[in-house]
C-alpha cells in the first residue's frame, strides 16, 4: 500500500506525467501522440470507478457508444455482472449517480464491463479486483483470458492469486522497482515479494 501503483499505472494514459524519463506505447513517446489516439488505445478501469446517472446499458456504452444489446451482454458476462443485472431488472436498470445504488465489487464489474467493450489495445487495470471475492474474482480472470488475448494487459493489485500467472511481475517498495519477473523467479530469489505471497498463502499454496 502507497508504493506508487497507481501512480505508475497513471503515467500510461497521461493523467500525470514522467518528470524524468519516458512512457512509451507502441515505441512511441505518450507525450508526443495525439491524447484521442492515446486514449481510443486505452481501457481504464480506475482503482474507484464512477458510474453516471442512467442505466446499465448506458453506463457501459460509454465504452462504445453504438455497442448492441448483444455486445453489452456479453461484456457483461464476461465481467461477471449478468446475475446482478438481471436481478436489478436488465440493461435498462437504473444506476444512481456515483452508482450508490450498487456495492463496490457491482461497480468494480460494470467498470470492467465499459473498457471489456471497447477492445482496447491497452488495458490498465487499477486493483479492479480488489472488491471481488476470491471466486469471482477467479472466473473474471479466466473469462477474461481468451477476451484480451491480443492486448496489453496491465494490472495493480495487492492481491497475489490475480497476477501470479502474468508473463511478468513487477513488484513495488515505497516508491521504487525492487523485483521484475514471473511468480516462480520471484519466489525463489526476490524476498520483498516473497514476504508479501506469504503473508497471503501457504508456502505450499504459493508454488
Amino acid at each position: 500500500t502507497g508504493s506508487g501503483k497507481s501512480t505508475l499505472l497513471s503515467l500510461v494514459p497521461r493523467l500525470v506525467d514522467v518528470t524524468g524519463g519516458a512512457v512509451l506505447v507502441g515505441g512511441v513517446d505518450v507525450r508526443e501522440l495525439a491524447p484521442e489516439a492515446l486514449w481510443g488505445a486505452i481501457g481504464l478501469v480506475p482503482q474507484k470507478p464512477y458510474l453516471f446517472t442512467g442505466t446499465v446499458a448506458s453506463n457501459v456504452r460509454y465504452g462504445k457508444q453504438d455497442a448492441s444489446d448483444d455486445e453489452v451482454w456479453h461484456a457483461l458476462e464476461v465481467a461477471q455482472a449478468t446475475g446482478f443485472v438481471q436481478e436489478m431488472g436488465g440493461l435498462d436498470a437504473e444506476i444512481a449517480q456515483g452508482g450508490t445504488n450498487v456495492s463496490g465489487g457491482q461497480r468494480q464489474r460494470l467498470a470492467i464491463a465499459r473498457a471489456l467493450i471497447r477492445r482496447p489495445e491497452i488495458y490498465l487495470f487499477d486493483d479492479s479486483f480488489s472488491a471481488l471475492d476470491f471466486a469471482t474474482d477467479a472466473a473474471l480472470r479466466r473469462a477474461l483470458a481468451p477476451e484480451v488475448r491480443q492486448s496489453t494487459v496491465v494490472i495493480v493489485a495487492q492481491r497475489v492469486s490475480t497476477i501470479r500467472h502474468a508473463d511478468r511481475i513487477v513488484v513495488l517498495d515505497q516508491g521504487a522497482v525492487v523485483g521484475n519477473g514471473t511468480h516462480a523467479e520471484l519466489m525463489a530469489d526476490n524476498e520483498t515479494y516473497r514476504e508479501i505471497v506469504l503473508s497471503q498463502v501457504t508456502e505450499e499454496e504459493a508454488e
